[in-house]
């Protein structure tokens, strides 16, 4: 159990791991802060929306916010979602290797560690070594700004409470996706938060939104709430339940809340306009 730290712990964590990676790299360190509070999103907390990685864009769906995959969508779909006034937040994995990714001959084979279980062709990563981790990512957040991406949604960080086959501590994961936090809003980007439910407490303050998969199903809702109680907005995808099962709920809870297939394709069941049967 992750347990809340003052901010001066968060600092000291994040300039130690800093200092310990970034060796070599000393005109990046001393430019680089390590507060950067969000005290409030760019969303609203009640907000409609749909995530979808497969199949054709549909891009006449009626909904505020967008969340997309950072590789296969061409700049030309977020564009128009853009011109409409949609919010768009760009997927891409912060804590795994992916092996069809156009980027991942990048990757040294120091930081691949344990495949991820039930999902072939990633491994984790070794969060630790951020002096090779980091131009990988900058360049990814370089072309979420290309593309014209409001936000970004890094996927699996929360590595430590995982078999990676590294020794990760939670203070290198809270220091890894705080550094995250930074890089993207020094490139004008939004960010969120993704499942690592455990430390909440620790880095609500450095995130604009969360996104959690399946929090009804694992009966752990209850522990997004600060990011309610925040003014931030808590997106949630169940997959196994039908939307009966935890749409009101939901509602009542304030997420903004979608039944969608595990392959993230157009069909979505979306909480706020459920009409249990």
């Amino acid at each position: 159990m992750n347990h809340p730290k003052g901010m001066g712990m968060i600092q000291r964590t994040l300039m130690i791991f800093l200092l310990v990676n970034l060796i070599g790299s000393a005109c990046r360190l001393a430019l680089t802060p390590t507060n950067v509070n969000v005290t409030s999103s760019p969303l609203a907390p009640k907000v409609s929306w749909q995530i979808q990685y497969t199949g054709k864009i549909d891009i006449n769906l009626d909904v505020e916010v967008f969340n997309l995959d950072l590789f296969d969508t061409s700049p030309n779909i977020i564009e128009t979602l853009n011109q409409r006034g949609v919010f768009v937040m760009c997927y891409f994995s912060a804590g795994s290797y992916e092996n069809w990714r156009p980027d991942a001959s990048r990757f040294p084979s120091q930081v691949l560690g344990k495949n991820m279980a039930g999902w072939p062709g990633e491994q984790w990563l070794d969060i630790r070594r951020l002096n090779l981790l980091a131009p990988i990512m900058e360049a990814r957040l370089d072309l979420a700004v290309q593309k014209g991406c409001d936000g970004v949604d890094p996927d699996n960080v929360d590595g430590y409470a995982h078999d990676t086959g590294f020794p990760l501590a939670d203070d290198d994961q809270i220091a890894y996706n705080v550094w995250l936090a930074h890089t993207a809003k020094a490139r004008g980007l939004a960010i969120g938060l993704k499942n690592d439910i455990e430390q909440i407490p620790d880095l609500l303050s450095y995130f604009d939104w969360i996104l959690n998969e399946e929090c009804f199903t694992n009966r752990e809702c209850h522990r997004l709430l600060p990011f309610i109680q925040a003014g931030k907005p808590v997106f949630v995808i169940e997959y196994e339940i039908p939307p009966q099962a935890f749409c009101p709920q939901a509602n009542q809870m304030g997420f903004n809340a979608l039944h969608k297939h595990w392959q993230l394709d157009a069909y979505r069941t979306d909480c706020q306009r459920f009409v249990s049967p």
